[in-house]
């Protein structure tokens, strides 16, 4: 299949980029800067901008699916505003391009503890992350209402981070699915994943054709 991938270079991108190579996918990665992005076979490296909706268009015309792993950078001062700009302008591009499957990597703090109480929103949410987790809400909450595009969006586990130890484990091809409320482990604690089973997770949703129109989490 050959998909566009959005964010190729980060920390979850990256994952999903091998995932897809592994299996055979024919990839057009939109990156801001190709120098980071080492050339390798099934990879077409796109410079474009994701806040620009003609480039993310003319980018990802002509692909099956579009994946994005698009984060406005936890360190940047103005990370909500430029992730409902980027997620906005992604969308009008896809749509404009004419690919209908797009599936998206969103946050965990959206999922349900309790009925109309998202972890976004408790008391012991972090407020370093709460700018960027409270966009990834939004953004879900705007993919909700769109009717032209067939998408997915996939929140990690709720212990899912960079350094979580879950992220040792590597790939497993192993994991658990749920809905709209985070997975917990048996001991009670917020289920976790490493990265690379959540790229598992997100491209058997690609290939199978799975959660289409929902999100959906993980963990294992």
């Amino acid at each position: 299949m050959k998909v566009a991938l959005i964010g190729a270079t980060g920390f979850v991108g990256a994952a999903v980029l091998q995932e897809l190579v592994q299996r055979g996918h024919e990839v057009v990665a939109l990156v801001r800067d190709p120098a980071k992005l080492p050339a390798q076979a099934g990879v077409q490296v796109v410079q474009a901008d994701v806040m620009n909706a003609a480039a993310v268009q003319q980018a990802v015309r002509g692909t099956q699916a579009v994946l994005s792993t698009y984060n406005a950078g936890w360190n940047n001062p103005n990370i909500y505003d430029d992730f409902m700009r980027g997620s906005a302008a992604i969308v009008q591009g896809v749509k404009a391009a004419g690919v209908k499957r797009y599936l998206v990597v969103g946050g965990a703090g959206s999922l349900y503890v309790a009925p109309g109480v998202q972890l976004v929103d408790t008391p012991e949410f972090p407020a370093a992350i709460y700018p960027g987790a409270s966009a990834a809400r939004d953004m879900l909450t705007q993919l909700q209402k769109e009717d032209t595009l067939d998408w997915t969006l996939l929140s990690p586990a709720a212990g899912f981070h960079a350094g979580s130890a879950a992220q040792a484990r590597g790939r497993t091809g192993q994991y658990r699915t749920g809905s709209d409320a985070p997975l917990m482990q048996e001991d009670g604690q917020l289920g976790d994943i490493s990265v690379q089973d959540l790229a598992v997770a997100l491209v058997d949703a690609l290939e199978r054709q799975l959660h289409v129109r929902q999100r959906f989490t993980v963990a294992y």
